[in-house]
């Protein structure tokens, strides 16, 4: 007999006869009716090439070949009862697994330490991989399961296939060190457009505010193109450079180096902060599980979070 001709659901009659011996009492146990138990048990036989039960008495007595194949047949579905059929429940505290995240260097200083303090008090036995890939690349590893979630600005993953879910906005803000020759208590319109810029493109990528502005005929003077937000602080602490960037990013600067934060003096863009995950981890329970930690944890801002 070859597996793909049989069908599994049978074993389950068989399992049902052995525990009845009886067609009308085993159709009553697993929903089927007497023609219907009866028609199964008729295909169980052909299958099996094999009587398989046979009346005595009150009861359908099972054959020799239907005692070997009890246990084995019990066996299997057994199996597919406790690992197919019983979906695993997440829990925390014994989840031994890594979490796999894409966020920005930034992210990192922003997000890193106060999740994982929940994930040591809430599942000690978990690890986290922080991973920082370009937009495209982004997409590939979430579908692919490679990464559970991205963290941060993500145009390119509001698309089919993904989910997101807002965590906060992020507007655009300016820093400059503490004692710039240039600039007083407020930033002005004319000394913002006369200063020298730094500013940083992660991944090559387009900085947003200065695409912004050229959308508005207005054009930075740019002097410094760096890859990474934490390499700003050194290099606003120690120079007349000036850079605009993100609120989170202002306020770590800030937190490091004597460096002051500034209005910007024109209209700033509003960065949304999401986390995305794809179908893949839609219905998964530690995926939701590790979602929701995120979502209570940074909903208000990484800053304010968690107070």
């Amino acid at each position: 007999m070859e597996l793909h001709r049989l069908d599994l659901n049978l074993l389950t009659v068989f399992d049902a006869m052995m525990t009845a011996r009886s067609v009308t009492l085993a159709g009553e146990a697993i929903g089927l009716s007497q023609p219907a138990m009866s028609a199964a048990v008729a295909r169980l036989r052909a299958a099996f090439d094999d009587p398989l039960f046979v009346r005595s008495g009150a009861q359908m007595k099972p054959t020799p070949r239907a005692l070997e194949l009890a246990g084995p047949i019990r066996g299997v579905l057994e199996r597919v009862q406790r690992e197919i059929v019983q979906r695993t429940r997440f829990a925390p505290e014994t989840a031994d697994r890594t979490f796999t995240i894409i966020m920005p260097d930034i992210g990192e200083h922003n997000f890193v330490p106060r999740l994982l303090a929940r994930l040591r008090a809430e599942a000690p036995n978990a690890r986290l991989k922080t991973v920082t890939l370009p937009r495209a690349a982004a997409a590939e590893a979430i579908e692919s399961g490679a990464a559970e979630l991205a963290i941060g600005y993500f145009p390119d993953l509001q698309t089919a296939g993904f989910y997101q879910q807002k965590l906060f906005d992020n507007p655009h803000v300016c820093i400059a060190r503490s004692d710039h020759p240039d600039i007083a208590e407020t930033l002005t319109l004319k000394a913002y457009l006369a200063a020298s810029h730094a500013i940083v493109r992660p991944e090559g990528r387009q900085h947003v505010y200065e695409r912004f502005l050229e959308q508005r005929g207005l054009k930075l003077d740019v002097v410094l193109e760096l890859s990474h937000f934490m390499s700003l602080v050194e290099v606003i602490e120690t120079s007349d450079l000036i850079a605009t960037v993100p609120l989170d990013v202002a306020r770590l600067c800030c937190s490091r180096g004597r460096i002051r934060q500034f209005e910007v003096p024109v209209e700033s863009p509003v960065i949304p902060v999401y986390q995305f995950w794809h179908t893949l981890f839609h219905k998964d329970e530690a995926n939701q599980w590790l979602r929701s930690i995120l979502h209570s944890l940074f909903s208000t801002g990484p800053r304010d979070a968690g107070r």
